[in-house]
């Protein structure tokens, strides 16, 4: 994930470019300078900064966030900051800022903004997308979108209001955009290097994907600190759900490059398994 966040927003701005003129009209969008306004909602995961890590002309400078006071909102406020006080290439945000406990109702009656960031919170992501896109506002939001069965109907409900209204929801999955994820898919496409896909075996699978998911890291060279909803599954969501997202996502985009999978009918889910995480009360602190 890292620093690649950008590129979903340069794929945003991209496809809006590359559209017909009536589907410009349509959509809002016609690359020209700031006219990419963005809302960020309720930002609890540091990816709805890194969002912001680089600038371009079409995104206006002017950022409005709303959100509930608290740990949150602070951090991704000091990481805006970094950005526009950087040694290199400094950003120029004008974050614009509401907190309160009507945060979402102020957002929803204001619209000062096109595109709604959402990255935080898995357990009310679901239900912050649904009523963005009812309002009108196009989203680009992190994963997972949803977190258990409950939410993926809903979520399901998103993507119907967004094509009845002729928005966007867009995913920010980053992996596809690294560089040696690109080149992998492009070498598993060449049969004297990759060979033919086996169709594998619960015994013996054909593709095997594992990722370590660290509760402490750094990000942009500083340690991060989770917030306390992150250690409840019903908040985060568990790990099967979490970076799994790019996981499944990178088989799909590597293995069937430009076939359209349908979840419902081209997928059987043999076996599953979780497990918990311990942590002790001082590893917490």
């Amino acid at each position: 994930m890292k620093n690649y966040l950008l590129f979903s927003m340069a794929a945003l701005l991209v496809g809006a470019s590359c559209n017909t003129k009536q589907e410009k009209a349509a959509e809002g969008f016609t690359g020209a300078p700031g006219e990419v306004k963005l809302i960020t909602l309720d930002p609890g995961h540091f990816h709805a900064a890194l969002v912001q890590k680089v600038s371009y002309p079409q995104v206006s400078k002017d950022v409005y966030v709303y959100a509930p006071t608290g740990f949150d909102v602070n951090e991704h406020l000091k990481r805006i900051e970094g950005f526009n006080t950087r040694a290199e290439n400094p950003t120029q945000w004008n974050e614009i800022v509401y907190t309160g406990s009507d945060y979402l109702e102020k957002m929803l009656a204001e619209k000062k903004g096109n595109v709604m960031i959402q990255a935080g919170n898995n357990g009310k992501k679901t239900e912050y997308i649904k009523k963005t896109l009812e309002a009108g506002i196009n989203v680009l939001s992190d994963k997972p979108m949803a977190i258990n069965s409950q939410n993926f109907k809903l979520l399901e409900e998103c993507f119907d209001i967004a094509k009845q209204k002729n928005i966007m929801l867009y995913d920010i999955m980053t992996e596809r955009n690294e560089i040696t994820t690109m080149l992998q898919r492009e070498l598993s496409t060449i049969p004297a290097i990759y060979g033919e896909q086996l169709k594998g075996s619960p015994e013996e699978p054909a593709i095997v994907k594992e990722s370590v998911h660290h509760l402490f890291k750094l990000v942009d060279n500083k340690p991060l600190t989770r917030p306390v909803w992150y250690f409840d599954v019903t908040q985060q969501g568990e790990g099967i759900v979490d970076v799994t997202t790019h996981l499944v996502d990178l088989v799909q985009w590597e293995a069937f490059p430009e076939q359209i999978i349908d979840y419902k009918n081209d997928i059987e889910l043999l076996d599953a398994n979780r497990w918990t995480t311990s942590i002790s009360p001082e590893e917490f602190k």
